[in-house]
């Protein structure tokens, strides 16, 4: 018989385990299934696991689907994928994902923030559950009559309809930007926001205009900007235009709005921060990428996605879903410094 000739060798079964492992097949199915806590002892688990990682055995996950009436597959919501963050989301729900065999779909709403269509003919049947944004929550509309499981990202705790919710501290960020700000001396603040209308930005806007408005003399003029850096220089450049009115420093609610701020100033012949500070909020690699770089609040993304899908199969599994905000920190850089001694 020739080398071609050669029988393929038979795929290892959850038998072939079970006979090595010394155990029955339901041991080494609760084992494998992530269920034998306790029903099996650590030492057994332990002994099932080295025993089906020599045979090389891969449980049938088709025939699991099947059986368990799940497809094991979990749809992640997000409003655009050229963002660093939710790229970053991505990768961590897709490591936790990965850790119990489910699979992680990556859809984006098509134009950022606005609705998108099911991407699937049927929603339910394809689907075990959803993990969305809220900037990408218009993109749920579709999915709505599907009934899957819905754990929102960044998102109103008190809004109706998800199962759970993965929040970051969000306003504790904003605070610790201002509190940063307000012990450099700086009083005349612009907050340059966010034009999209989200509970993330409104959180934002209310723990900035909370903190400094507890300090006499501080003042905060907003002005709002889609999100991009041309959008946020423009805006920023027409608030920045009269000297008489001209803040000290300018409180961004994400980086990209921040590159267009200092931008502006340059246009203006403002040095940052000499003449003016600017901060951002998100830590992307463009905080480091301008000169100088940005003081901004670090946020844990890969953190989010992972607690997200931990989450997501926790609500799976009828097991309590873990609470509380994920700290962010303020990364403290070269953008920010006393305001000019005219202003103090």
């Amino acid at each position: 018989m020739t080398s071609a000739q050669q029988p393929v060798p038979a795929r290892p079964t959850s038998r072939d385990v079970a006979r090595a492992a010394g155990v029955s097949q339901a041991t080494v199915s609760l084992v494998l299934g992530g269920k034998w806590t306790g029903r099996v002892s650590g030492t057994t688990a332990e002994r099932v696991r080295r025993s089906a990682a020599e045979l090389g055995y891969r449980p049938n996950l088709a025939a699991r689907s099947l059986r368990l009436g799940r497809t094991r597959t979990a749809l992640l919501v997000v409003p655009a994928l050229t963002n660093e963050f939710f790229a970053r989301v991505y990768t961590g729900a897709a490591a936790v994902a990965a850790r119990h065999e489910f699979g992680v779909v990556l859809y984006p709403s098509p134009d950022g923030t606005g609705p998108a269509r099911d991407p699937f003919a049927s929603a339910r049947a394809a689907l075990d559950g959803v993990i969305a944004s809220s900037m990408a929550a218009d993109a749920l509309d579709d999915l709505h009559g599907a009934e899957l499981p819905l754990v929102m990202l960044d998102s109103d705790p008190a809004g109706p309809g998800a199962a759970a919710y993965v929040n970051l501290d969000i306003p504790g960020g904003m605070r610790q930007v201002a509190d940063h700000l307000l012990d450099l001396g700086h009083r005349r603040f612009l907050h340059l926001a966010s034009a999209v209308d989200t509970w993330t930005f409104s959180v934002r806007a209310r723990a900035l205009l909370e903190r400094v408005g507890g300090t006499p003399d501080a003042s905060v003029r907003t002005v709002r900007a889609p999100l991009d850096v041309s959008a946020g220089r423009e805006a920023a450049e027409r608030a920045l235009a009269d000297p008489a009115d001209r803040p000290t420093a300018i409180v961004c609610d994400d980086d990209v709005l921040a590159a267009g701020a200092c931008k502006a100033a340059r246009r203006l012949g403002l040095r940052v921060p000499d003449d003016l500070s600017v901060t951002g909020f998100d830590d992307l690699a463009l905080a480091t990428a301008v000169e100088p770089e940005l003081t901004t609040v670090q946020l844990p993304a890969e953190q989010v996605g992972e607690r997200g899908m931990a989450a997501l199969l926790a609500v799976l599994d009828g097991r309590p879903v873990e609470r509380g905000s994920l700290p962010v920190r303020l990364v403290v850089r070269g953008s920010t410094a006393p305001p000019p001694a005219r202003w103090v």
